[in-house]
Formats: structure tokens, C-alpha cells, sequence
């Protein structure tokens, strides 16, 4: 019996390490590639790591596409959406979970079953003509006011799930004292949401940070308004670094960095929440 138990850990540590070797490959690739030179990348592109290390790329790369201008960009969109997200999500998970009105249920599950609805760029059209209408279809703050009255269904769940495990003599002892509804939630129950904050925060600039489709859409006439995966993209397509791949993946590794930086510092946080969130929905 020990001996099998031995087995089936084993088992379970290799189809670990393989799929994280499958799943980091990529990025490492990416990463050490953006090292090379342009030559070394055409001529020995099986290789992973360089032959000699190139730090000139990421300079060369900042300065032709003028990654300071849109790296505020990106850190201007992700942080309003992530700030919208959370205030979103948790108003609306706290009032899915403690809130009593009629046909509560069948609106939240009329919500949750849109996760398995996808339309896709049809929707693009239909979105620029309503920020057309306000003025905001040549901004970010277009962007930003669809990203966050969008709602994410997956924030939603995950909010919903975790306000319903903090219990519930914990609002009625606040109601005594006299307060009320979004009072308590105010005082009471976002504060006692830290874990879930920083699940739906790294969740929102996830998101927003890799958002290319809606920002180009809604930037292609004003390149100075543009965020970094957009600028990435837009340098592939330019004179000047059609061909230059070394400066291409040097940019995509630049829009890799705070990702990862984001995630590493939070992922305490993200792992409770998202299992907090699992445990009732």
C-alpha cells in the first residue's frame, strides 16, 4: 500500500513538471530570443539560448516604438479597469449573495450562463457606436467604461462565491448597531475581502493588459493613445522593424514583465481567493 502511495505521487510530481515544462516553454523562449540578434534568430532559431546576449535590442526596441508612451497607456487602462472590476465585482457579489429581492437567482443565473456564450468581434461595432454616441470611441476611456460596466462573469462568480463563506451573524450583528445595507458592505464585508480583491485584481489586468482587440479598435486613428500589446503589433507592421524579430520579441518580453511581477507578488492572495470562491457559488 505504501509502495503504491509512493507510485501514485511520483506519477502525479511528472505529469506536474511536464506540463509546466510544456506550459513555460514558450515564455522562455520568448524571453531568451529577445537576446539574440536578428541573424541568430533566422539562422539558429531551434536554439534557445544565445549565442552571445544582445541588451541593445530592448533600447533599440523602447526607443523606435516609443514603448515609454504606450507602457503609460497600458498602466493608465489596467489600473481603471482593475479599479472598476473590483468595485464591480464585489458590490455585485455581495449583493447576489446577501441580497433579498425577487428573482435574485434567475438573474444571477441568467448572468452566469452568458460565460458560455461567446460572440466574439461581433460585438465590436455594436460597442464603438455606443461610445460614438458620448464621444468616447477615439479614447481609452471608452475601453475602460465597457471593460468595467461589461462585467466579467468569472469576477462575479468567483466575488459571489467568497462574500457567501464570510458568515452571516457577522451582518446581522452590524445590523443592530445600525447599519445599513451597502453600509455593512462598505465597513464590514470589503474589507474582509483581501484575498478576493487580489483575485479579481490580477484577473482584471490580466486582462486588460493583454486586451489587444477593443484598444486597437479604438486607437488605430491616434497611435499616441495606444497600449503596449497594441504598440507591439503595431511595430511588427512598421519600416523600420518589419523584419527585425529580435526587436519584436524584445517588445513582446517588455509586455511580459509586469505580468509576471503582478502575479508573483500577489499569488498568495490569488490562490486563497480563488479557492474561497470555489467553495459555494
Amino acid at each position: 500500500m505504501k509502495r503504491r502511495k509512493i507510485w501514485g505521487s511520483l506519477a502525479i510530481y511528472l505529469f506536474l513538471i511536464l506540463f509546466f515544462i510544456i506550459s513555460f516553454f514558450p515564455v522562455l523562449f520568448t524571453f531568451m530570443s529577445s537576446f539574440k540578434s536578428n541573424m541568430e534568430i533566422l539562422t539558429t532559431g531551434n536554439s534557445i539560448f544565445p549565442k552571445e546576449f544582445v541588451f541593445d535590442n530592448y533600447v533599440r526596441a523602447w526607443q523606435m516604438a516609443d514603448f515609454e508612451t504606450y507602457t503609460k497607456n497600458s498602466v493608465f487602462l489596467s489600473l481603471f479597469c482593475v479599479l472598476g472590476a473590483i468595485l464591480s465585482s464585489t458590490c455585485c457579489g455581495y449583493v447576489f449573495s446577501r441580497g433579498k429581492f425577487r428573482g435574485k437567482e434567475f438573474v444571477y443565473y441568467l448572468m452566469i450562463s452568458s460565460m458560455f456564450v461567446s460572440l466574439g468581434t461581433l460585438t465590436l461595432y455594436p460597442l464603438l457606436m455606443m461610445m460614438k454616441v458620448v464621444g468616447l470611441n477615439k479614447s481609452l476611456w471608452g475601453v475602460i467604461i465597457i471593460r468595467v460596466f461589461g462585467m466579467n462573469v468569472t469576477n462575479l462568480f468567483i466575488a459571489r462565491g467568497f462574500i457567501s463563506t464570510i458568515p452571516q451573524e457577522i451582518d446581522e450583528a452590524a445590523k443592530i448597531d445600525g447599519c445599513s445595507f451597502f453600509r455593512i458592505y462598505y465597513n464590514i464585508i470589503f474589507p474582509l475581502c483581501k484575498p478576493l480583491i487580489a483575485t479579481v485584481a490580477i484577473l482584471a489586468f490580466r486582462s486588460s493588459w493583454n486586451d489587444y482587440m477593443l484598444p486597437m479598435v479604438f486607437t488605430m486613428t491616434d497611435p499616441k493613445r495606444m497600449p503596449l500589446v497594441v504598440g507591439i503589433m503595431r511595430l511588427k507592421s512598421s519600416g523600420a522593424a518589419a523584419s527585425s524579430w529580435n526587436l519584436m520579441l524584445a517588445g513582446t518580453a517588455i509586455s511580459l514583465i509586469p505580468m509576471m511581477v503582478i502575479y508573483l507578488v500577489f499569488n498568495r492572495y490569488f490562490v486563497a481567493g480563488m479557492t474561497s470562491g470555489a467553495v459555494k457559488g
